[in-house]
């Protein structure tokens, strides 16, 4: 394994995170693994040198935390020996404040979070969605209160337009709170619409760039007439999201593996990280395979002519996932 800054902060981070969103309870999603069918694969990863685990209070309402918080204790004799990621916005309930960016809700998140991963701390702790219901000023204030307290150590944010990136940091130096250091984007060889704004302001600002959905849900794992899972047989959000139209970006995926004896996993990865402004690819995994994939796809060194071939099929695309 690779271990690389985080951005330009002085956090080292393994060059793939463990994504703990399958993690969890499966009455949430029919896909998501349970403690004990989860702990071979976070195992798994910690043994091939995996450092840096993501999720969100959202994920499962709340049992990723836990799943999350009790595979970690057992992997890890010492806290500071891992990074640990987590999330707020989503609803985690119904009333009127159990969402959003609200002081009242980021405050009362955090501290729920913390008790479900049974941890003093999270080492980032991301704002899932841009909330244009609350003022920017009272999020950023939020934060830099949690930071300051002592509950998580940097902040970060997940997808949303980079002029909103761009105002929130501008808003934090005016009022000499704290900056995000990371970026969790929607960023994949089939959805690279991130490369136009939001990269090249992370890459001026030192943000690093910690993709979410590397693999689309899957497809650039394996060839449109083999999909099929549990997941993508019954996933709406990525027949939304992506079309045939991108099937020509798997099949070139297919053919730089095939010429390289690889799956397709690991070509997809593999061209991730070779992009500057990544820091990590968030990889999630219901079978050991994934991890075994994401983790060789760190050695797998691409030529300029592969990394051509792969990115020639690409067709544009409106903005997703926000």
């Amino acid at each position: 394994m690779e271990y690389t800054r985080l951005g330009s902060t002085g956090l080292q981070v393994s060059r793939i995170c463990l994504g703990m969103m399958s993690f969890g309870s499966p009455s949430w999603r029919e896909w998501v693994l349970d403690l004990d069918a989860s702990r071979p694969l976070v195992r798994s990863a910690v043994d091939a040198g995996i450092i840096f685990f993501d999720t969100a209070d959202m994920y499962s309402l709340g049992a990723s935390e836990e799943v999350t918080g009790t595979l970690l204790r057992e992997c890890f004799a010492d806290r500071d020996d891992y990074v640990l990621a987590t999330k707020v916005f989503n609803p985690m309930g119904d009333g009127p404040n159990d969402r959003g960016l609200s002081r009242k809700h980021v405050m009362a998140s955090i501290d729920k979070s913390l008790q479900r991963l049974g941890t003093d701390h999270v080492d980032l702790y991301q704002i899932h969605r841009y909330d244009p219901h609350t003022p920017i000023e009272e999020t950023m204030e939020a934060l830099h209160d949690v930071v300051r307290a002592g509950k998580a150590r940097y902040i970060g944010a997940s997808s949303m337009y980079a002029w909103q990136f761009a105002k929130a940091q501008h808003t934090a130096d005016l009022g000499g709170w704290t900056r995000f250091v990371a970026m969790q984007d929607h960023y994949n060889l089939i959805y690279r619409e991130e490369e136009r704004e939001m990269h090249p302001l992370c890459l001026d600002q030192g943000i690093g760039v910690i993709p979410w959905s590397p693999l689309a849900r899957g497809r650039l794992a394996r060839l449109p007439e083999e999909r099929t899972t549990t997941r993508s047989s019954s996933d709406p959000i990525a027949d939304r999201m992506y079309t045939e139209s991108d099937d020509a970006v798997v099949r070139a995926v297919a053919d730089v593996a095939k010429a390289r004896g690889l799956p397709l996993a690991q070509v997809a990865l593999a061209w991730m990280l070779h992009k500057e402004a990544v820091s990590a690819p968030i990889v999630g995994a219901t079978k050991p395979g994934h991890v075994e994939d994401a983790v060789a796809a760190v050695d797998v060194e691409l030529s300029d002519d592969e990394i051509g071939a792969l990115e020639a099929a690409y067709v544009p695309h409106p903005v997703l996932g926000h």
